[in-house]
């Protein structure tokens, strides 16, 4: 609590008014998850989260309706754009390929992001949200930003921000803030292209400031249900949201595949634009998955093969076999189409040389914790579960579950499972549930809560959880059919999965699966950095 503390003084001495000072104080006082918070960080990082934490966070207290939506309701671009231009808009510097999406934003990113690496960019990324640390959320040639950089940057335009805090009445949010400084620190770096992922929609997020001028190419992945009432409430508002980010003559890569009329939106947003559009999921249709890898202490790889072709005569563009990925699941290899095909538009502009063996490389190295993370068997035994398979995977949405259940489908359906979950208030429970036990029956189901961004404001109460999956399992597999057991600590959550899935008199320890929100997770990695 000193780091919160020695904050709130230096904002005494800086000239705000006393309305801002009560903002800053009751926001740092209320806090009471933030030593447990910030003791996580690098402890060069306490005044850096500190700052952060005095302002409002929407990934704790939920996001108003209609905020993403380009209306009325909408968060104010206006102060975003001021705030960047205090900072001497620091995101005209580079180029920049600017990512949106329901769900694969951020495994296209880091596809994207590494494939540029290997090419020899000097390359920033920014994603959220993160793991362990905020230091994961901006990264300069795939590596996490370091603390002492971060702490550089922040002391170097902290001023600009108080003052941007105090002329804009206490409005910017976490985000926005934590935006400037990421397009400040890949000025500073001096990066030749940054990969920038919306936070929240498109067309209302902080990150939509990128004008024609240095946009190399947007990105749209997936169209989804998530967000719905902060998106206007339906898949059409979404989309609608999400081509907020397509320019005035610059290229867009589809991800998908769409429902056919969601497409058509997005094709008419950049119709409108005089934006050309490439559909990686029609281009790269002939890409599959050959089967999986077990390599002794490297961990399970996906064999792919990579084949991207030409729109007009079918002919392929690229083709690359025997492409082994490290994360699984179709949706993992369409991620990975969807970066192959936005780097072969940057390599079609001319100014970008991406080869063949850059694309393999950077697609080859690319890992994200969460996502279709399996822990190694001295993670497991470090958990108290000794040789249990265990795989993390941050899916909270009914598209996600229904790519998560795909997966252990298809690669470990004869494994008997136990699912762990915890899951953030505004999701829909009942869809996830349904969407996972449509395919699978796990042994049985351990519901647990996880603070959701550091606060129990969004996390779910394991009662209400239960609810939703009893109804599911009822549904789905017939009344009484699954067991749903209850545990309000994650760590003894993973402890009752595994006394559940022990009691097999074969010795086949099973496969714990913990999802519903990369929050989880999150606590699930802690523990075992601790």
């Amino acid at each position: 609590m000193r780091a919160m503390w020695s904050h709130l003084s230096t904002i005494s001495n800086c000239k705000l008014s006393p309305r801002i000072r009560r903002i800053y104080a009751a926001s740092l006082t209320s806090n009471r998850n933030l030593s447990a918070m910030v003791s996580t960080e690098d402890p060069e990082l306490r005044d850096f989260v500190g700052f952060l934490e005095s302002l409002k966070n929407y990934e704790k207290a939920g996001v108003p309706k209609g905020a993403g939506t380009d209306s009325g309701e909408g968060f104010d671009l206006g102060r975003m754009k001021r705030l960047m231009l205090r900072l001497d808009n620091p995101h005209f510097k580079y180029k920049v390929v600017h990512v949106a999406g329901t769900k694969g934003k951020g495994s296209t990113s880091a596809f994207l992001s590494n494939i540029l690496r290997a090419g020899g960019y000097s390359v920033g990324c920014y994603s959220s949200p993160h793991i362990l640390s905020i230091k994961e959320r901006m990264s300069c040639n795939s590596v996490p930003v370091s603390a002492s950089t971060l702490n550089d940057v922040f002391k170097s335009i902290k001023p600009i921000l108080d003052q941007s805090i105090q002329e804009e009445h206490g409005s910017l949010s976490h985000f926005e803030i934590l935006t400037g400084i990421a397009f400040s620190l890949f000025a500073k770096e001096n990066v030749d292209i940054a990969v920038i992922e919306a936070g929240l929609g498109g067309a209302r997020d902080a990150t939509n400031i990128i004008e024609s001028s240095n946009l190399a190419a947007s990105v749209i992945t997936t169209i989804g249900e998530e967000h719905l009432a902060a998106l206007g409430g339906s898949l059409e508002t979404i989309a609608e949201a999400k081509s907020g980010i397509i320019k005035h003559g610059r290229p867009v890569v589809l991800g998908g595949p769409f429902l056919p009329h969601i497409e058509h939106i997005l094709r008419s947003k950049a119709a409108s634009k005089s934006s050309s559009v490439i559909l990686a999921s029609d281009v790269g249709s002939n890409s599959s998955i050959k089967g999986i890898i077990d390599r002794n202490g490297v961990g399970l790889r996906q064999s792919c093969e990579i084949v991207i072709q030409n729109e007009k005569d079918d002919k392929p563009i690229v083709e690359l076999g025997d492409v082994n990925l490290r994360m699984l699941g179709h949706h993992q290899l369409q991620n990975a189409v969807t970066a192959t095909c936005v780097s072969l538009c940057l390599r079609d502009q001319g100014w970008w040389r991406v080869t063949d063996e850059a694309i393999r490389i950077g697609l080859e190295n690319t890992r994200l914790l969460g996502r279709s993370q399996f822990l190694t068997p001295k993670e497991a035994e470090a958990l108290q579960l000794p040789g249990a398979t265990v795989l993390l995977d941050g899916a909270h949405t009914k598209e996600s579950a229904r790519a998560l259940k795909e997966m252990i489908q298809k690669d470990f359906g004869e494994k008997r499972l136990v699912f762990v979950v915890a899951m953030a208030s505004d999701k829909d429970h009942v869809s996830f549930a349904k969407e996972l036990l449509s395919g699978l029956t796990p042994e049985a189901v351990v519901l647990t809560e996880a603070d959701i961004a550091g606060s129990k404001v969004r996390s779910t109460a394991c009662s209400v959880l239960k609810e939703s999956w009893t109804k599911a399992g009822d549904d789905e597999l017939g009344s009484g059919s699954i067991k749903v057991s209850e545990n309000k600590t994650v760590f003894g959550s993973l402890k009752l999965a595994y006394k559940i899935l022990t009691h097999d008199i074969t010795g086949d320890s099973g496969m714990v699966i913990v999802t519903g929100s990369l929050h989880i997770v999150s606590s699930v990695l802690a523990s075992l950095q601790h």
